[in-house]
């Protein structure tokens, strides 16, 4: 079973023309090292997936969130389709193992950097929607994005949230950089966060920010589960 294939049976739809799910897969640094030619890469697939993915979600939440005024559904679209939140989805599939990377990217952790896993997902769905049409490019989104929403929308602003509810329980809260790694151009971050004199969990991502963000993310799941 090639690769390929494998990753078919995953999401759960197999491709008619394979070789857009392959460019799907294809990040620009293995096209580049590999001197394929102009166009060979990710990016057009890209660029149609995101509004593929943007149209659905609003009609998904047009018609599941019918009390939910205009700017609120707009927010919390942002929250559902924003990198953070895309690469979340991708961990379910195991989207990292199965993407062409250059030599670099491969050994300075790409597989799981949350922009190049966001931009895969986005092309996996214009590889679908061209391949198959839009109602298979909408059970995929529907499947495997517009799932467990109450959860996906903290990422949007999860720093905030947290820091109101800490604030209300008059508790003091505490972002540690605890790790740093990589070159400068491509830096690594570590934080945890602590919650009085107790950590409550911990995050990763290429800016202190990002890392903070997902930090604060995984907290908010570990104070619900304990309400």
């Amino acid at each position: 079973m090639s690769n390929l294939t494998e990753f078919e049976d995953r999401i759960g739809y197999h491709f008619e023309n394979q070789g857009l799910l392959r460019q799907a897969l294809t990040h620009s640094s293995y096209a580049n090292e590999r001197h394929m030619k102009k166009l060979s890469d990710n990016e057009r697939l890209e660029f149609l997936g995101d509004a593929v993915l943007e149209i659905i979600s609003s009609d998904f939440l047009y018609h599941n969130y019918p009390d939910v005024p205009e700017g609120q559904l707009t927010k919390l679209r942002a929250s559902i389709v924003c990198e953070p939140t895309l690469a979340l989805c991708t961990k379910e599939l195991a989207l990292g193992d199965y993407l062409y990377l250059g030599r670099g990217e491969n050994q300075t952790g790409g597989r799981k950097r949350k922009s190049i896993l966001s931009d895969a997902l986005e092309a996996v769905i214009g590889a679908i929607y061209l391949d198959g049409g839009f109602a298979n490019a909408k059970e995929f989104v529907l499947k495997f994005i517009l799932t467990d929403i109450e959860h996906k929308q903290l990422f949007y602003d999860s720093k905030t949230i947290l820091q109101e509810v800490v604030q209300g329980e008059h508790e003091q809260l505490d972002y540690r950089l605890v790790g740093e790694s990589g070159p400068d151009h491509d830096k690594s971050f570590s934080v945890e966060v602590w919650i009085g004199e107790q950590k409550i969990s911990e995050g990763s991502g290429h800016t202190k920010k990002a890392a903070e963000q997902e930090a604060a993310y995984y907290a908010l799941i570990k104070l619900r589960e304990q309400e």
